[in-house]
């Protein structure tokens, strides 16, 4: 069977603010369809991450920790937004909201370091983040499972 990765990812590098903005959102879209899969696609076959203390590489590693994310972070739901770019890099700052199985809500704020090859594919992502307990009547990502709607604002429209 073919793999159905793409061997082109648009935008390509070197980005502008634009087209940083819109692999960001593309990203969130992608994550927020809680498709291992689907996410795994955008990156390089040996693409390297650090996930907080996790270190790995290549799309089978991507999937398997996808996968036991979104089985521990319930109704998840996540915004991002590039924070700066250069070349084939994107810096990009991000929010989720998540529940544990015992009902506990949490707030992730994170940053991530984004490198591209020249396909557009992602081979490197690191990711920084902590966790804020928070109270249900304090979530703020409050739009039905999948992609953000377009109206519902960004982390800047919602002072974050």
């Amino acid at each position: 069977m073919a793999d159905p990765a793409p061997t082109q990812r648009p935008p390509l590098p070197p980005f502008t603010a634009e087209t940083a903005a819109q692999k960001a959102r593309m990203a969130e879209d992608a994550w927020n369809s809680q498709d291992p899969v689907k996410v795994s696609l955008a990156y390089t076959e040996d693409s390297q991450w650090r996930n907080r203390a996790e270190f790995f590489s290549g799309r089978a590693k991507i999937i398997e920790f996808l996968t036991r994310k979104w089985a521990r972070e319930l109704d998840y739901r996540l915004i991002k937004e590039p924070w700066a770019f250069h070349d084939n890099r994107i810096a990009v700052r991000f929010q989720y909201e998540y529940h544990d199985d015992s009902g506990n809500w949490f707030r992730a704020y994170g940053n991530e370091n984004w490198e591209f090859d020249e396909n557009g594919l992602m081979r490197r992502r690191q990711a920084s983040i902590n966790d804020v307990p928070i109270q249900q009547s304090e979530r703020k990502f409050t739009w039905p499972q999948g992609p953000r709607p377009k109206d519902f604002p960004g982390l800047t429209a919602l002072g974050f």
